[in-house]
């Protein structure tokens, strides 16, 4: 079981059991901004995944392929894993800041419960409704919510992201990974991956 799985599946246990604990507040957007990481921060190989959370085949790796990379590579403090929001549309750009103002101990969970609810919350009449139930599980209180996705700074530090993105490293689709620069688009097979690690690895060395 993935680490984020497991992430997962105990912010639901928690949920079940506690209230969740009110944010005193939104934190600073350097902190909601910050790198969102998995993995050791001196691994010679850096995985950087430009995600859409509203994307079908994103969701795909997150839920068929991150797992094996965790286990053979992440885990192993061989690479580690950067997860870099690249909204696709409003419901997608919605998602992203609301990932950004979760706990950011509790952000690759939150990314776990939207990749497997993104059937739901991606086709919902009310996606806002939806989404702040899934903030809830991972600490973020519905005001909250309503006060991130009003927070016209971080929705402008996302999309000038997403920008220099576009223009850095010709980004214009998800899922698209750098592995040590080189390019991996879709969500490939866990063999495809391999291959670029490995050959990323062996020039690390």
């Amino acid at each position: 079981m993935s680490r984020i799985r497991r992430l997962v599946l105990l912010l639901l246990f928690v949920a079940l059991l506690l209230p969740v604990a009110a944010q005193a507040g939104l934190p600073s957007l350097a902190s909601m901004m910050a790198e969102r990481s998995l993995g050791d921060p001196n691994a010679k190989v850096t995985i950087v995944e430009y995600s859409s959370f509203t994307c079908p085949h994103c969701a795909d790796f997150h839920r068929e392929t991150l797992g094996e990379i965790e286990k053979t590579y992440i885990d192993k403090g061989l690479a580690r894993y950067v997860l870099s929001e690249f909204p696709l549309d409003g419901r997608a750009m919605a998602a992203s800041m609301i990932a950004r103002c979760v706990p950011a101990e509790r952000y690759f969970a939150f990314v776990g419960l939207l990749f497997r609810d993104q059937e739901t919350w991606a086709r919902s009449p009310d996606p806002v409704a939806d989404l702040k139930v899934l903030a809830q599980l991972a600490g973020l209180p519905g005001d909250d919510v309503d006060a991130c996705l009003a927070d016209k700074a971080l929705l402008n530090a996302i999309q000038a992201r997403s920008a220099e993105a576009q223009q850095k490293h010709n980004i214009h689709s998800t899922p698209t990974f750098l592995i040590n620069g080189t390019e991996v688009s879709g969500a490939q097979p866990f063999s495809a991956f391999q291959t670029a690690i490995d050959a990323a690895l062996a020039k690390a060395k």
